[in-house]
């Protein structure tokens, strides 16, 4: 039970904080143009100006202030879990050693091709850049000679060198699992109370959008579409977050996800993108060749998202130079805290010419535009998607790219997909042990980008409706294991690595809606 003392304290720092959020100063600016009105009344001072606040929406906007800022507070669900005595520091080393790892090849790269890390960009270069702006795939860049840092395989490989420095590791032990690591997660029973309207079988999106309705609507869609409209008009955050849970309405997706995430553009917002775009056209640092080359890799070859290459290559590079997303990489307990220093080539060995490398902190591999591809379903506006994108990605993607103790975390993720493969389908369990195959690297690049690319744009937005309405990323490996469940007959009958891939190469047929109802239904 919460005391007065922690509600003093969190009350403290919550009024301390607000007034670093961004929308602080129009918000303050509001409430002063509002005590200063005739709606509110000296004699009755109180109850007037939080009538007036109510009527002017200023209230709603104070509540998902907070809302936002609680979220941010804490890691996603563990409020409720005891914390544990264990030690897993040893998880934060593999972290910093990753990292230096990571920085490590970078220079190497940078040597190899004898390129710098950062410079002033030409100025010719910086004419086509502007000129190209809109239609950043015509901009001519060699990058024959560029490849990624890391890909999905190599991290995993990363993740089955950690180990538990307190278990004793028997001779000749094969590196199958995550099980000697001692973090907690949830059972079956245990995810069936988290997801509990997916459980409890109640009408979703996804499953059937043309079940009949209640009421006047032709079908669920039409139903949920017109909740929807009321949702976004009450704009409460909460409420939008609940709604969520049963799947959006493809038209009011967008809307919807910006208002939970805090995402929701301001004019400040857009004179900020602004500036990253000038960051871009100012400055020429190595890891722009790394996006430009994922995009074309990865999106550039995707039948669903190359028509978008454009925007994302906007949207990755402007995040490159986001120094609002550096102290929340390096400062989550997910995170090594390693940072890049680079000098401008050219330039004096000063302070002024020193800058973070990349300013975001966050140096891409192999697959990291998968994590923005499905936004460009959802906005017209790249402003719109980026917003919405990055606080996605804060909120969620870092975890998968570190190795870390974090109850969402990719270490987290890949034991929660193990125990539920192993619990619920041992047969499954046993033959790819008898094929010496361990069972996570079949998933690992369904796990590490959340499907993205792996699954059809409109099934995996479903999905991350999931993720935003419940705030988990459980949902990822509960996946993992259903589709693995709904192949089974097919998978028992193969008997090497090559032939089981080919047997989940192709997800397109999939629904994800309904495959997670079966899985959490009471057997």
């Amino acid at each position: 039970m919460i005391n007065n003392e922690n509600i003093d304290d969190t009350a403290k720092k919550l009024t301390e904080e607000i007034q670093c959020m961004s929308n602080y100063k129009n918000l303050y600016n509001e409430i002063q143009r509002i005590v200063a009105s005739s709606a509110v009344k000296k004699d009755n001072f109180k109850s007037t100006l939080l009538e007036a606040l109510k009527n002017n929406g200023v209230e709603t906007e104070i509540r998902n202030t907070v809302f936002h800022w609680t979220r941010a507070q804490g890691p996603l669900q563990s409020s409720e879990e005891k914390k544990s005595n264990v030690d897993l520091n040893y998880l934060k080393k593999a972290q910093i050693q990753w990292e230096r790892r990571i920085h490590k090849s970078l220079n190497s790269m940078c040597n190899e091709l004898n390129i710098p890390l950062a410079r002033i960009r030409p100025s010719a270069d910086k004419d086509e850049l502007t000129d190209k702006w809109n239609e950043l795939s015509t901009f001519d860049i060699d990058l024959s000679s560029y490849r990624p840092l890391y890909a999905p395989k190599d991290f995993l490989e990363v993740l089955f060198s950690v180990h538990d420095p307190a278990v004793k590791k028997q001779i000749n032990e094969p590196k199958w699992e995550f099980s000697h690591i001692q973090i907690q997660v949830k059972t079956l029973e245990q995810l069936r109370t988290t997801y509990a309207e997916l459980a409890q079988g109640v009408a979703l999106l996804g499953v059937n959008n043309d079940m009949p309705a209640a009421r006047k609507f032709v079908n669920l869609e039409a139903e949920r579409t017109d909740f929807g409209e009321k949702v976004l008009s009450s704009n409460h955050a909460p409420i939008a977050q609940e709604f969520l849970k049963r799947g959006a309405p493809r038209a009011l997706r967008g809307r919807l996800w910006s208002l939970v995430l805090g995402s929701v553009i301001k004019d400040s917002d857009r004179k900020y993108y602004e500036e990253l775009k000038e960051l871009v056209l100012q400055y020429d640092i190595m890891v722009d060749k790394l996006i430009i080359k994922d995009v074309q890799l990865t999106a550039s070859n995707d039948d669903q998202y190359f028509v978008f290459e454009d925007v994302l290559y906007k949207t990755m590079l402007c995040f490159s130079r986001d120094s609002e997303v550096l102290a929340p990489v390096t400062t989550d307990r997910s995170a090594g805290g390693q940072v890049i220093h680079a000098i401008l080539q050219g330039k004096p060995a000063a302070l002024e010419n020193t800058l973070v490398f990349p300013p975001s902190g966050v140096i891409p591999f192999h697959g990291f535009t998968m994590y923005a591809t499905p936004f460009c379903y959802l906005y017209d506006d790249p402003c719109s998607m980026y917003f919405t994108f990055r606080a996605f990605y804060l909120r969620y993607w870092l975890r998968l790219h570190t190795v870390s103790s974090h109850e969402q975390g990719i270490v987290a993720l890949c034991l929660l997909f193990e125990r539920l493969l192993q619990c619920h389908e041992p047969q499954l369990w046993a033959h790819f042990r008898n094929m010496k195959i361990q069972p996570v690297k079949i998933v690992f690049k369904w796990l590490m980008r959340g499907f993205s690319g792996h699954l059809p744009p409109e099934q995996l937005l479903y999905l991350w409706d999931l993720i935003l309405g419940y705030d988990s990323l459980e949902i990822i490996p509960l996946l993992a294991v259903t589709i693995l469940s709904f192949r089974k007959e097919n998978l028992l009958q193969v008997n090497n690595l090559v032939n089981v891939e080919a047997i989940l190469a192709d997800l397109s047929s999939l629904k994800v809606m309904p495959l997670l109802q079966l899985a959490l239904l009471k057997e």
